[in-house]
């Protein structure tokens, strides 16, 4: 590295955000602008481990040190050169990643750890200004075709990779515009969809051609894509979400989270008009304690709700890291988000047990009681607290509690895939029951990360270019920067 002490002079240092006031206004990303200094100091905070667990800790196996040490000497070529060989989106993944790769990183065991994910998304912003991200088409077509069904995370990475194998390469979307979840799930404040739109006019100069409102089955039947394309990869993403099966699910002011957040980016995006589910002046549920529930609570204090309390069966965490949770795991702590910065309740180790509604089917409140969590034969359980029932006013309420699985049965049966019992499709090595139809994304695996989806892209793009020519150049998890370069220059 450019600098061996780094860690211990300099400090972790992030960029600040717009005052929660001031940004309740729009849907604008909430940070300000990172000079080239901090992030030059920030990169010299990298120890270069000999065993770099940043590595194993990224879903794509991110070669952190060495574009830290790039970032570290000005050398953008060089940095966006490493984080292309493993990443196809930086753009996104520096924007809203989890960044497990900070969790694993060394440093992390007794001080704070290297701001990766700030690191990369500034790369990926710089290369583009530099003119170091630009149209660069394969040089020679492969003459097969591809489909790829679904917008999403997936579905862009394999529809990239293969599109560089010199395929020709369809990715169809039902939606007015590409995107899937990152453009109708996150919220703007998260991810601008300028950032999506940049990345989609870059691919299609590279021959990468898209469908939007192009649902299989209505537009286009499956029977017509598999006579018609050489390979198809399904990358519908986890669609179903889970239901709250208690008293009262059907009351007017009962809805799933995505169909409010999708709504709100349909109306940023001018898809539409309005919302239909307002959350104006309204006293507001937010059921479950994940990402989704904090974009919730964020979208909803930007409507102007009244007020907004996030509900979380299980306990409240810990500010630091127990013995039981030591590095290099995920650290089980509190996470407070931006969302719960602009002002939100959150009550923890609450079971909800009925939603109540008035004479007109409205939602009124809801019933929920505490709970304590206590470990049973080497498993948590919880037990009611006697004596804490009681109902919380709420006109409006979102279930976000995640998702069980694609939920197009009829699509998934149409291009011959079968399903396991979880409702998942049935898959080995990416390949589905139908030998010519591919599975990536959170489809095949269930709910996950977008960096996780993108992880899941590359790998399936390499067994469509296996199944195609015979072997595949294109590069797979783990591979050095070397190997990454050596394949792509004999292409």
């Amino acid at each position: 590295m450019g600098t061996k002490d780094g860690f211990l002079h300099l400090s972790r240092e992030t960029p600040t955000s717009r005052d929660p006031k001031d940004r309740l206004g729009d849907y604008q990303e909430i940070y300000t602008p990172f000079s080239d200094k901090q992030l030059h100091n920030q990169a010299a905070r990298c120890m270069d481990c000999g065993v770099p667990f940043c590595h194993h800790g990224c879903p794509l196996g991110n070669v952190i040190p060495e574009f830290n040490e790039a970032v570290f000497e000005n050398n953008w070529a060089q940095a966006i050169r490493i984080l292309k060989s493993t990443n196809n989106f930086p753009e996104f993944t520096g924007r809203i990643c989890p960044a497990p790769c900070e969790a694993s990183c060394v440093l992390g065991i007794n001080k704070d750890p290297v701001t990766i994910e700030l690191i990369e998304k500034n790369i990926a912003e710089k290369a583009y200004e530099l003119g170091l991200i630009a149209p660069n088409p394969p040089k020679k077509r492969t003459g097969k075709r591809v489909a790829v069904i679904g917008s999403g995370p997936a579905g862009l990475a394999t529809s990239d990779q293969l599109n560089q194998a010199g395929h020709e390469v369809t990715l169809f979307e039902k939606n007015a515009k590409i995107g899937g979840l990152l453009r109708y799930g996150i919220p703007d404040f998260k991810l601008e969809k300028w950032v999506i739109d940049r990345r989609i006019t870059l691919m299609e100069e590279e021959g990468v051609r898209f469908s939007p409102q192009t649902e299989i089955g209505i537009n286009i039947q499956a029977a017509e894509i598999l006579k018609e394309y050489d390979a198809v990869v399904l990358s519908i993403g986890a669609q179903q979400p889970r239901a709250l099966n208690i008293p009262g699910s059907s009351l007017k002011g009962v809805h799933f989270a995505m169909d409010f957040l999708g709504k709100q980016n349909q109306v940023i995006g001018g898809e539409a008009a309005t919302n239909p589910i307002s959350a104006k002046g309204k006293k507001v549920l937010v059921i479950g304690g994940g990402d989704t529930g904090s974009d919730c609570i964020g979208t909803s204090r930007r409507h102007g709700a009244s007020q907004v309390t996030q509900l979380e069966l299980l306990p409240k965490p810990p500010i630091k890291r127990t013995t039981a949770n030591p590095w290099p795991e995920w650290p089980m702590t509190l996470r407070t988000s931006s969302s719960h910065e602009e002002g939100a309740e959150r009550l923890f180790a609450v079971l909800t047990k009925e939603f109540v509604g008035n004479e007109k089917g409205e939602l009124t409140g809801m019933v929920l009681v505490d709970i304590e969590w206590k470990e049973a034969g080497g498993r948590m359980t919880y037990e009611v607290i006697e004596g804490t029932e009681r109902t919380l006013p709420c006109d409006l309420a979102f279930l976000a509690i995640g998702y069980v699985g694609p939920g197009q049965q009829n699509l998934l049966s149409d291009f011959g895939v079968e399903l396991l019992e979880n409702q998942l499709p049935k898959s080995k090595n990416y390949v589905s029951t139908n030998p010519k139809v591919f599975l990536a994304g959170d489809m095949r695996r269930g709910q996950s990360l977008v960096v996780w989806a993108i992880s899941e892209g590359r790998e399936a793009a390499v067994m469509v270019d296996e199944y195609l020519m015979g072997s595949s150049s294109l590069p797979r998890k783990d591979a050095s920067l070397y190997e990454v370069e050596e394949q792509r220059e004999s292409l």
